[in-house]
C-alpha cells in the first residue's frame, strides 16, 4: 500500500465579479417589479401613461394653468381679451355660487339654509366618529328632532295644531272622501237601468259605512273643535297630544309595574318639542314661508338624497323581512311591492308622484311638490335596498337564529340583536353603492321642475353676462368636483366602517 497524500488547492486567480442582484426595493424596484416585469404589464403601463398624458395634462391646463381667476363679466374669459387660449372661467362660478348652493332661495333668508347645514354637520359628525359617546341621544336628535327643526327653518310657517288636530283632520277628510264616493255611486245607480239597483245599493252601503266611521271618530273631532276654540289652540293641542301619547306608552309598557321609563322618555321628548316651538315661535306664525319651488341647487340635492337614504333603510329592512316571512299575505305584498318599484324607471316614479299622487289623496288634502318627489324616491330606493338587505340575511347561517331561540330570545330580539346586525355588516358595500347611485340620481328631479345642483347650473347658462365658449365646461367641471367629493367621501367612510366591523376576520 502506498500512502496517498493530497496537496491543498490554492486558487491563483481572483474570482470574477458577479452581477449585482436585481433591485426590488425603492422607486426603481417598484417600477421593475410592478410596472415592467412582463410584456403585458409593459403594454398596460405605456397605454396608461399615454392616457394620463392626453387626459390629465389637458384637464390640469384647462382647470389651473390657462384658467381665468378674476373678472366681472364674460369679457374677462374671452381669448381675444386675455391674449391666449382661455381655460376655466372661474369668475362665472364665483358670480353664480349662491345660485348653485341655494337656488332661488331669497337672499335675506339664506341664513336659515346655512344654519340648517351647520346643525346637520354638528349632529352628523359625532355619529360618524366611533369613539364619541352618547350615540343614542345623538341619533335621536339627528333622525327625529333635526328633520322637524330643519323643515320649519327652511320652509318657515307655524303650527295650527298638533297630533289631535292633524289626526282628526286626516280621518275626517278620508271619511268625507268615502261618503262622497258612495253618494256619487248611488247617483250613478239611479241613472243606470241595467245595473243601477246594484250600484245604488253599493253606494248606500258605502254611505252607511262612512256614517258609522264618523260616529267612531266623533270624540276625536269633538276634542279638536274644543281645542280650536281655546285661547291658545297650539299649546292646548300640544298638551292633549302629550297626555294621550304618554298615557298610551305608559300602559303599553306595563303600566305601574314597568311603564315609568317610557313615560319619562315621552314627557322629556315633548318637553324638548315644546322648547323648539317656543324658541322658533311656531305657535304664532313662525318664520317667513319660503315655497319649495324657490329651493334649488345643492340644498335640493342634499335634501332629496339624505331624505331618500335615511327613509329607504327602514323601508328596505321591512320589505326584506316581509319577503322572507312565513305569512303568505305579507310575503306576497312585499314581493309585489319590490318587483313593481324595481320594474319602473325612476323618471316614471317621479312623474307618477308629482302628477298622479294628488289624485289618490282625500279631497282638500294637498301634498307639496318636493314632498311628492321625496315619497317617490324613498319608495323606489327602499325596493332596491330590500334586495340588498335580503342578500345579507341569506348569508346568515341558520345556526345563529337557532342559537338565539335556544337562549329564549323572541323573534323580534333575534332579528334586531343577532341576525340584522350581521346581515347589514355583510352588505355594507352594496348599501353604500346604492347610496352613491341615489345621490347622483337626484339630478332627475329637474324633470319635474325641481332645480337641484345640475338644474341650477343649467339655469345659470341662460345668463348672457357670462356667455363664453368655456362657461359650459367650467360649470360642469365644478359640479363634477362637488359630486365626486361627496361620493368619494361616502366610499372611503364605508371602507373604514367595513374594516372596523370585520376586524375579527383579519389574519
Amino acid at each position: 500500500m502506498s500512502d496517498i497524500t493530497s496537496s491543498p488547492f490554492v486558487r491563483q486567480d481572483l474570482v470574477p465579479e458577479r452581477p449585482a442582484p436585481v433591485k426590488t426595493t425603492g422607486f426603481v424596484g417598484f417600477l421593475r417589479t410592478r410596472l415592467f416585469n412582463s410584456p403585458t404589464n409593459i403594454l398596460i403601463t405605456v397605454v396608461s401613461v399615454l392616457l394620463l398624458w392626453f387626459v390629465v395634462v389637458p384637464a390640469l391646463r384647462f382647470l389651473l394653468i390657462d384658467a381665468v381667476w378674476s373678472g366681472t363679466d364674460r369679457n374677462a374669459c374671452l381669448a381675444e381679451n386675455v391674449g391666449h387660449a382661455v381655460g376655466a372661467c372661474w369668475p362665472f362660478v364665483q358670480a353664480k355660487i349662491g345660485q348653485f348652493i341655494y337656488g332661488f332661495y331669497p337672499e335675506p333668508e339664506r341664513w336659515r339654509v346655512n344654519l340648517t347645514f351647520i346643525m346637520a354637520a354638528i349632529l352628523l359628525l359625532p355619529l360618524l366618529i366611533p369613539r364619541l359617546p352618547a350615540k343614542g341621544l345623538n341619533a335621536c336628535l339627528f333622525f327625529l328632532a333635526f328633520p322637524v327643526v330643519g323643515f320649519f327653518l327652511l320652509h318657515g310657517g307655524g303650527l295650527d295644531g298638533l297630533g289631535v288636530s292633524w289626526t282628526a283632520g286626516l280621518l275626517s277628510g278620508f271619511n268625507d272622501s268615502i261618503g262622497e264616493g258612495g253618494k256619487k255611486l248611488a247617483a250613478a245607480g239611479e241613472a243606470t237601468a241595467v245595473i243601477g239597483p246594484l250600484l245604488w245599493l253599493l253606494g248606500k252601503l258605502i254611505v252607511l259605512i262612512s256614517t258609522m266611521i264618523s260616529w267612531l271618530i266623533w270624540p276625536l273631532t269633538w276634542l279638536r273643535d274644543q281645542i280650536q276654540m281655546a285661547g291658545r289652540p297650539v299649546w292646548a293641542d300640544f298638551a292633549a297630544t302629550a297626555i294621550i301619547i304618554s298615557t298610551v306608552l305608559f300602559l303599553l309598557s306595563g303600566g305601574v309595574r314597568s311603564g315609568w321609563r317610557a313615560l319619562i322618555v315621552s314627557l322629556a321628548i315633548f318637553a324638548g318639542l315644546g322648547i323648539v316651538i317656543a324658541v322658533m315661535g311656531l305657535d304664532h306664525g313662525g318664520l317667513a314661508v319660503v315655497d319649495t319651488r324657490l329651493w334649488g341647487g345643492l340644498l335640493v340635492t342634499l335634501v332629496v338624497s339624505v331624505t331618500g337614504i335615511v327613509t329607504s333603510m327602514p323601508v328596505g329592512i321591512a320589505l326584506a323581512l316581509g319577503r322572507r316571512s312565513t305569512i303568505p299575505l305579507i310575503r306576497i305584498f312585499s314581493i309585489a311591492f319590490i318587483e313593481f318599484w324595481r320594474g319602473v324607471p325612476l323618471i316614471t316614479v317621479l312623474f307618477f308622484a308629482t302628477y298622479m299622487l294628488p289624485l289618490f289623496v282625500p279631497t282638500g288634502f294637498t301634498i307639496d311638490g318636493l314632498m311628492r318627489a321625496l315619497i317617490g324616491i324613498a319608495l323606489f330606493a327602499g325596493a332596491y335596498q330590500a334586495e340588498v338587505i335580503r342578500g345579507g340575511l341569506q348569508a346568515i347561517p341558520r345556526g345563529q337564529g337557532e342559537a338565539a331561540s335556544a337562549l329564549g330570545l323572541s323573534w323580534w330580539k333575534t332579528t334586531a340583536l343577532i341576525v340584522m346586525p350581521q346581515a347589514l355588516r355583510h352588505v355594507i358595500p352594496g348599501l353604500v353603492n346604492s347610496f352613491i347611485a341615489l345621490f347622483k340620481d337626484t339630478s332627475l328631479v329637474s324633470i319635474v321642475a325641481l332645480f337641484d345642483l345640475l338644474g341650477s347650473l343649467r339655469a345659470s347658462f341662460s345668463d348672457p353676462v357670462w356667455s363664453t365658449p368655456t362657461t359650459l365646461f367650467t360649470g360642469f367641471a365644478f359640479t363634477g368636483l362637488i359630486y365626486f367629493t361627496f361620493c368619494f367621501g361616502m366610499s372611503r367612510y364605508s371602507l373604514f366602517v367595513e374594516n372596523r366591523l370585520n376586524a375579527h376576520r383579519r389574519n
